[in-house]
Formats: structure tokens, C-alpha cells, sequence
């Protein structure tokens, strides 16, 4: 043979182990493959959490988008979101499910501090990705002991700390009282407020009542707190309650200066409801940008969410910030798969989840989404805005590292 055949033979027989080793380069856990990537999710449709069912629908909005739009990497994405009612024995039933019997390659946003509390360890044992949950639970950022599980949204401590903070700066005499919901969620808020007020925290707060997420109302808790003689009151509750407690001050006459957490900041399921007039004045926190604030309705940001929404999610709410926090989850999901590439091993998800340094449209200016390996707190910057009556006005200092 002579040598120039040699040669072609040569390259020939490298870019066959070319080809053969990017085939085997190619990794796949349970739940993906070259067509698919199968992903779990937990919301509550139903059950006193019910309003938040418009995330789990908003994120199958949106991976129907990214689907008609030739999936990830060529693969398009099944998602099978159960409903756990906002039950962490019927969360847990569901994980289950969702992990042996759909053999989903990841838990993606599950909703709420029960639910996820009752399923932590189980992730962890199994190693299936637990990831970017819907809730602020200062726990979900423990690489060290959970490494399966990472949060997604402001830490509830953080944010507590920063009402602390305001209130100290505009109300250093005030006689604050708190409503709490009487679990992991409600406790560890109030860890923070208790913790950014510091020594103070045992004069200013002169009243703590909880409630049980399986209660009718708060209404008698809103009457013990007013009679408390507070001028202050921080309201830690899920939206069903949120708006039951704005509603109820109004009826009984109390205008404290009203801290409500993010978590139930959306005009449409809980300001609405409450009656946009009694909301006024209430402080909360954002990291994304409101669908009811003028100053977002524009730009291609706005542009493409209301898009997205007409087409692919047009029975929900254009007031609720549910669909703008489902849209952007989903968005952190897609980014952590791009990066995965051919590599779709649990392990590998992890990896990549760790390693995130991006801009997101629909969050707010300054707020960004950064993690290491040792930083499971995706999101860590917010801003204090106020309500008048339609929409929430930011006041301009972003807060966090």
C-alpha cells in the first residue's frame, strides 16, 4: 500500500474512534436517554396550598415551550407533576411514586416546607437530584450533609432579616406582632426576624400567635393580635391565610405597619382577594419582577413572558407572580440541562446545578443566580417594595450578597 493510502486509512480509522468514543461519551442515569428527559415535580392543586398550583402548571407551560422548540439538547422533557395537596404523607407517597415507579432522573421544584421536610432524607438516600425547591427553608442550603437537595428561592432567614432591618432603621420603638404558620416554614422566618432584630427582639415583639395549616380561618389570631396593642405586625402565612389576615385587619380596624413575606406577595391570588384597598401601605420583599408593575410591562423581557403565556399557559392569571416564579424556575432548570449536555447522570445534574453564574429576564434588575459547590443558595438578593393599592412599589436598595 502506498504511503498516501496509509494516511487516508489512518484518518479514516481516527475519526471512526472519534465517532465511537463521542458515542461513548455519552452517560445517562434512570429517567434519560437520547429522545428524553423524564422529570419529576410536586405542587399542591388541591388543599389549603392550592393557590400555589400555578407554579406546577406555569413550569409545564413553559417545558411545553422549550419541547416545541426542539427540547434540550434534542431531547424533549417529561414532566409528571403529582399533587400532594400540600400533605408531606401524601408527598412523600408521591416521591415515591415519582422515583420508583416513573423513574424520573430528578425532583424538580416541589412546593412547600412540609412537603419537602418529609422527603429530604429519602432524596438523599436514594441520591436523586432534589432540586431547585419551592421554598425559602435555610436547610436546603447544606451541601455538606444533603448534597442532593438545593433550593431556589431567597432564604426565609435572609428575608426576615431584612424586615428586622427596616423596622429597626424607620420604627425603632415599634411593638411588633407576629403571625405564624406552626411548622418548619413558619419558624424558620421567624427565626430570622427574631435573629435581625437581636437583643431587641424581646421587648419589640410583644405578641406571637401560630396557626395550623388545617385551620378554617386566622381570624381569631388577628383579634388576639390587635388586642396585643401592636403598631407592627409581620404576617408569615401561605396566600390562602395572607389574605384572610389583610382582609380581617381591615374589618377590625388595626393599620399596623404590615410586613407581609414574599412568599404570598402575588396581587392576583392574595391581594385581590383581600381587596386591593386593604393592602395598602403592606411592605413584602421581590427578587422577580410583577406582572402588575407598569415600570416591567415592557421590553423583550415582557414581551416574550406574555407570549409564553398567551400561548402556552392562557388560562392563568396575568396578576399572579406564581406564573412569573414557575416561567423562571423552569428557565434555571433548562440552563443546568444545556450544561449537562450528553452527560444526563444524576451525579453530573448536581454538578451543573453547582456551577451557575446567570441573569434570568423575569428577575428583577440586580438580582441574579449564582452557585459553587459549597453555595446552594441560588438566589440571594431582594428588594423591599411597597403596596398602593394596584401593584408593588419597589423602594430601590437591593439586598443580600
Amino acid at each position: 500500500m502506498k504511503l498516501s493510502h496509509w494516511k487516508f486509512a489512518a484518518v479514516g480509522l481516527a475519526i471512526a474512534a472519534l465517532g465511537a468514543s463521542a458515542q461513548a461519551q455519552k452517560k445517562y442515569d434512570t429517567g434519560a436517554s437520547d429522545k428524553e428527559i423524564k422529570i419529576g415535580g410536586l405542587s399542591p392543586y388541591s388543599g389549603p396550598a392550592s393557590a400555589y398550583g400555578a407554579i406546577g402548571k406555569a413550569i409545564s407551560a413553559y417545558f411545553e415551550k422549550v419541547n416545541a422548540e426542539g427540547g434540550v439538547n434534542g431531547r424533549k422533557i417529561t414532566f409528571i407533576s403529582l399533587d400532594d395537596g400540600y400533605n408531606p404523607a401524601k408527598a412523600v407517597e408521591q416521591t415515591r411514586k415519582l422515583v420508583e415507579e416513573e423513574e424520573v432522573l430528578l425532583v424538580f421544584n416541589p412546593l412547600g416546607t412540609p412537603s419537602n421536610s418529609a422527603i429530604h432524607k429519602y432524596m438523599n438516600q436514594k441520591k436523586v437530584p432534589h432540586l431547585f425547591l419551592a421554598t425559602g427553608a435555610t436547610k436546603w442550603g447544606d451541601p455538606k450533609n444533603f448534597p442532593w437537595t438545593m433550593g431556589w428561592q431567597p432564604a426565609y432567614q435572609s428575608e426576615a432579616k431584612i424586615f428586622a432591618a427596616h423596622i429597626l432603621e424607620t420604627k425603632p420603638n415599634a411593638k411588633i406582632a407576629v403571625l405564624f404558620q406552626n411548622d418548619d416554614y413558619g419558624k424558620d422566618y421567624l427565626k430570622g426576624f427574631e435573629d435581625g432584630l437581636g437583643d431587641k427582639a424581646k421587648t419589640m415583639i410583644v405578641s406571637k400567635v401560630s396557626y395550623e395549616v388545617t385551620d378554617p380561618t386566622v381570624d381569631s389570631q388577628m383579634l388576639s393580635l390587635k388586642n396585643s396593642g401592636a403598631d407592627t405586625f409581620f404576617n408569615i402565612t401561605t396566600p390562602k391565610f395572607a389574605a384572610q389576615a389583610i382582609k380581617k385587619a381591615a374589618e377590625i380596624g388595626w393599620k399596623p405597619t404590615h410586613y407581609l413575606n414574599s412568599v404570598s406577595a402575588s396581587v392576583g391570588s392574595v391581594m385581590t382577594p383581600a381587596g386591593l384597598e386593604n393592602g395598602v401601605g403592606v411592605y413584602t420583599a421581590s427578587y422577580l419582577r410583577d406582572p402588575t408593575d407598569p415600570q416591567f410591562q415592557k421590553g423583550k423581557e415582557w414581551d416574550d413572558w406574555l407570549a409564553w403565556m398567551k400561548k402556552y399557559q392562557p388560562s392563568g392569571d396575568l396578576k399572579d407572580v406564581n406564573n412569573v416564579y414557575g416561567y423562571t424556575a423552569a428557565q434555571g432548570l433548562v440552563q443546568v440541562l444545556k450544561q449537562a449536555g450528553d452527560n444526563l447522570t444524576r451525579d453530573n445534574v448536581m454538578k451543573q446545578a453547582a456551577s451557575l453564574d446567570l441573569t434570568l429576564p423575569m428577575l428583577l434588575p440586580g438580582v441574579n443566580v449564582k452557585t459553587t459547590a459549597d453555595d446552594f443558595f441560588p438566589i440571594e438578593r431582594e428588594m423591599l417594595a411597597r403596596f398602593n393599592g394596584k401593584t408593588w412599589e419597589l423602594l430601590g436598595k437591593v439586598y443580600g450578597r
